[in-house]
């Protein structure tokens, strides 16, 4: 029926038409809708600056992963600026969770885990060390781990633990720690003790308050009364702690 070619082929026309305008309209309403959500990348990228002014100092063989967020993770773009901080709980060495908050148009915040990872150099016992023995540099080597394997208070020079007594029997091939020795004790908790922090060449001091007991060269914690933030250190003397830089 060849005066029926003409009309199948409008129709044909008028559906491809009709169908071509559906998928149009359907990218442009997919294309509004992702307009409207807040960019997951840029979350991530705000929890990692904020993450990189809590956490220590990077080494050349460590970088920071953050995440992962909740897959499929859909969330109102904020109309305002998205406020991180630091979330509460408790604090792990390597590790921080960052909370970021959005007040408009409509509240919501996420909490973004960001932690180093890559390898810390470590003191390492050479031999299995008997309780009450003084160390000397023969008993220790330098090795790298694993950052999320180290544990806490774990010495990163061997010449700190040199001089101190072993407090209990250590194995060989243990990570030495603060807990494992003995010696002098420099710091007193709650001590106002002066924090020395030395970058590219220039010494900073500020005024802290150790949260614990410190032998001299042994890690403590310490609270910065300038700015509240707990930071590591080494018990240098009775006065000075050196915050650490990993």
């Amino acid at each position: 029926m060849p005066h029926q070619a003409p009309i199948i082929r409008h129709l044909l026309l008028t559906v491809l038409t009709a169908t071509t305008l559906a998928a149009a309209v359907t990218l442009a309403a997919a294309t509004t809708q992702n307009l409207d959500l807040q960019d997951v990348t840029q979350l991530e990228g705000l929890a990692k600056s904020a993450a990189q002014r809590e956490l220590p100092a990077l080494t050349d063989k460590q970088r920071l992963q953050v995440g992962p967020l909740q897959p499929g993770l859909r969330l109102d773009r904020c109309a305002g600026a998205i406020a991180p901080h630091v979330a509460p709980g408790l604090r792990i060495a390597g590790r921080v969770v960052i909370e970021l908050r959005c007040d408009s148009p409509r509240a919501w915040h996420v909490y973004v885990p960001v932690h180093i990872v890559g390898t810390s150099a470590a003191a390492v016992a050479a031999h299995a060390i008997v309780m009450g023995t003084v160390l000397v540099a023969s008993d220790l080597r330098l090795e790298q781990h694993d950052v999320s394997e180290l544990p806490q208070g774990y010495l990163d020079d061997p010449a700190i633990a040199i001089g101190l007594t072993a407090s209990r029997a250590i194995a060989g091939g243990a990570i030495l720690t603060n807990q494992q020795l003995l010696g002098t004790r420099a710091v007193q908790r709650g001590q106002t003790v002066t924090l020395v922090a030395s970058v590219n060449g220039m010494s900073v001091r500020m005024t802290g308050r150790a949260l614990s007991d410190g032998l001299i060269n042994q890690r403590i914690k310490v609270e910065n009364l300038s700015s509240g933030r707990i930071v590591e250190g080494v018990a240098r003397s009775e006065q000075i702690v050196e915050i650490v830089f990993q």
